[in-house]
């Protein structure tokens, strides 16, 4: 199902391309077919270098999106249409500038116009009637259960016990069998999810199906860690992490730095106080770091201690609130990045009283610091705050699965939600 979700996607894209172009070419020179256009005497190429370039660009914005859902169940996202969208315009303004064809900025507008309607438009057909995976689950374990039957591509059929005797009445055309591997199938269990393989049919563990389903690590499938630590150690995008960390921070410097000076003059004005909060947090390998926020807390608000921050939290100041709602206060962070205390992407870092707590309470809550800590992360675009230990957990499974999956490509994703994150105030406290 996943890859036929992809190619109609990208189908209809390549449509929604072609019907733009020629509507365009239609109302520009008043005939719809690329290969009977008469341009300009002092045009020196045809038109089709100028297609080419809209095709390759809308083709690579394509193949840049579908490689970020990784391991994610893929969903029409309209955010990925403007991508797309954005990147074709961008590979032809790059193609007219090396090949020089002819080219027309009327055709060119005209076309990412009607292209962006069409490929919304698709998309917001595909959201009314999502596509689902059907499912039969052999497990245990109800509370993994009860998430993908939340999970809004899974479509769960029925759920059997391990030890059940095997399943009666199945049809198996596209049906995935999701098989818990951790416990001890009974023999005519076992022989039923042999024979369902060996007759090509699809089978695929529970673990892989749960993270696909709903970007979440389910914990109680981990053994001894080790399920984090290898992938972590194969990985061959950290090496390169941190430059790319370095390098993007500092191109988007002219953007950052005045909003920045901004911040500053406004949270001086707002309040007394220090304009700069400085806080001890864990950071790679468990190690201490000051991490710089802006401050969005009246000055002695942990008085009666560190706690959570909550929602409409009396102890914030009028421009705290705001700053908080849009990440504002996170700004002073890109410095840690440049320190190498944080990444842009990553599990947001702690603070030592809670983090000794946590790794007694919760289970391989320590292995959070197998990577550099993040401005922003996984859990935060999914979940957002955590304000008490149960919801720790839940934001826990997030960063596990964004620890053993760490790639450029789930980077790219996460830095992209976090726009519509910053944006909507989606989990602010």
């Amino acid at each position: 199902m996943r890859r036929r979700f992809l190619i109609s996607v990208l189908a209809s894209d390549v449509i929604a391309l072609g019907i733009s172009l020629s509507l365009a070419l239609w109302i520009v020179f008043g005939e719809p077919r690329p290969w009977a256009v008469s341009l300009p005497s002092s045009a020196t190429t045809s038109i089709w270098p100028f297609v080419a370039t809209l095709l390759a660009g809308m083709l690579l914005g394509s193949f840049v999106s579908f490689r970020m859902w990784g391991r994610a169940t893929p969903r029409p996202s309209y955010g990925r249409a403007l991508a797309i969208g954005s990147v074709t315009i961008t590979v032809a303004a790059i193609g007219v500038a090396l090949l020089r064809p002819y080219y027309s900025n009327s055709v060119l507008v005209i076309t990412t116009a009607g292209w962006l309607v069409g490929a919304i438009g698709h998309r917001a057909i595909r959201r009314r009637r999502p596509w689902t995976e059907q499912m039969v689950v052999v497990t245990g374990e109800k509370g993994l259960v009860d998430d993908l039957r939340n999970a809004d591509h899974a479509d769960v059929l029925a759920v059997y016990d391990p030890g059940d005797a095997a399943p009666e009445g199945l049809v198996p055309g596209d049906l995935l069998l999701a098989i818990d591997l951790r416990p001890v199938l009974s023999d005519k269990m076992a022989q039923f999810v042999s024979s369902w393989n060996l007759a090509g049919y699809p089978v695929r563990s529970l673990t892989a199906v749960y993270e696909e389903h709903t970007g979440r690590l389910p914990i109680v499938h981990l053994a001894e860690g080790w399920e984090l630590t290898a992938p972590v150690e194969r990985n061959l995008y950290g090496p390169y992490k941190r430059g790319i960390d370095v390098a993007l921070t500092t191109l988007l410097s002219p953007l950052w730095v005045p909003l920045m000076a901004l911040v500053w003059v406004a949270v001086r004005i707002d309040s007394k106080g220090p304009t700069v909060y400085r806080q001890e947090r864990v950071g790679l390998g468990g190690k201490l770091f000051t991490l710089y926020k802006f401050r969005t807390m009246v000055v002695d608000a942990e008085r009666n201690g560190p706690q959570f921050a909550a929602r409409g939290d009396d102890r914030l100041t009028r421009v705290g609130r705001w700053l908080r709602r849009f990440r504002m206060d996170e700004l002073p962070q890109l410095w840690n990045v440049f320190k190498g205390d944080l990444s842009l992407v990553g599990p947001r870092p702690e603070r030592p009283i809670f983090t000794r707590r946590f790794d007694l309470t919760i289970p391989f809550y320590q292995y959070r610091h197998l990577v550099r800590p993040g401005v922003t992360g996984w859990s935060q675009v999914n979940y957002g705050y955590a304000d008490d230990e149960a919801q720790t957990v839940d934001k826990l499974t997030y960063d596990l699965y964004y620890i053993k999956h760490m790639s450029p490509w789930l980077d790219a994703q996460i830095l992209g939600q976090s726009i519509w994150t910053v944006l909507s105030g989606f989990g602010a406290q």
